[in-house]
């Protein structure tokens, strides 16, 4: 088949798909870079950093099989591939099971002020008795977008002694029933916001996401509380953040991985604060993951390319979750 690789993939994935297929390699490929790359192309892979917009599509007449190495689809025109009869695959555990573990390891560095004493003995300064710790043990861990990735947050937190509370969009019966069974307390957003010490969002963006935690959002949030933000870049307006970090109006630190801004030259407003982490949209980026996102890769190709001839235009059952 004719694949155009969008993003990167683990070597050996990529070896492997070179001896077997016919490869174009365009990782985070412009506009123009990405409709001349896709011109002939059967299969498109691609993760986020690179834009499928409809012009990118329309340019592929042959394509036929969308593989999202992740999970987030804010960056494909899901509504024309649709039209065109484009089928869909998204490979998401990999990598949620990376974005829960950043998650977590960046409450106990800002818990801690982890980067704060590092920075200070790095310069001489013994700081062992500076500084405001807590521990996660007995507090509430707060999860916006309690799905699959936040919903692994919050377990790990209940492991380590944290009572969890999450909301979903206009959740049912059935998803509070299921959110109980995993230990955590369903509630609205207002809610999560105001009782958690910790609080980890994970919903994806939309219009509806876009900016949900603004001014008023964290100004219902404890001054001895923390955000961190694995979700996308622009679900968190960065402008009230930052006043409301410098003006005491809401947390008290913040954790970003993701950005209003990304990229090369992209400085975030709140470099300069000192509460807060920063970094450069890695949650998924492990080495572990890559490779697995890499053999579900190669998985889904195989069972793209075993259809009976003609039938690659129908719903397909694939081996992992679509």
């Amino acid at each position: 088949m004719k694949l155009l690789i969008a993003s990167s993939l683990c070597p050996d994935a990529l070896c492997k798909l070179r001896r077997q297929h016919d490869v174009v390699y365009a990782v985070n490929g412009s506009e123009t870079e990405l409709c001349e790359a896709v011109v002939d192309r059967e299969v498109l892979v691609f993760r986020s950093g690179v834009q499928i917009n409809r012009k990118v599509l329309s340019n592929a007449p042959d394509l036929r099989l969308l593989i999202r190495a992740g999970s987030g689809l804010d960056n494909l025109d899901c509504e024309f591939s649709e039209q065109r009869g484009m089928q869909l695959v998204r490979i998401p555990e990999p990598g949620a099971i990376a974005v829960a573990e950043l998650a977590f390891g960046m409450m106990i560095n800002l818990a801690r002020q982890i980067r704060f004493h590092d920075s200070e003995l790095r310069r001489g300064h013994w700081t062992k008795q500076h500084g405001s710790a807590y521990v996660l043990n007995n507090k509430v861990l707060g999860i916006i977008g309690a799905g699959n990735i936040g919903s692994r947050v919050a377990q790990m937190g209940i492991a380590w002694g944290m009572r969890a509370i999450g909301c979903v969009d206009d959740p049912s019966t059935a998803d509070r029933e299921a959110l109980h069974r995993k230990g955590i307390q369903a509630a609205d957003l207002e809610q999560v916001m105001r009782k958690a010490d910790f609080l980890s969002i994970h919903v994806p963006k939309s219009a509806s996401t876009l900016n949900l935690i603004d001014a008023k959002a964290l100004s219902w949030m404890r001054p001895t509380s923390f955000l961190i933000n694995m979700a996308r870049g622009g679900v968190v307006n960065e402008a009230d953040l930052l006043e409301a970090l410098q003006n005491g109006q809401g947390p008290c630190g913040a954790a970003m991985d993701v950005h209003e801004l990304e990229g090369d030259g992209k400085i975030s407003p709140l470099a300069a604060l000192p509460n807060v982490l920063l970094t450069p949209h890695i949650g998924a980026t492990t080495v572990d993951t890559m490779r697995e996102i890499g053999e579900r890769v190669i998985e889904t190709l195989e069972s793209f390319a075993s259809l009976p001839s003609g039938a690659s235009g129908q719903p397909v059952a694939f081996p992992i979750g679509q």
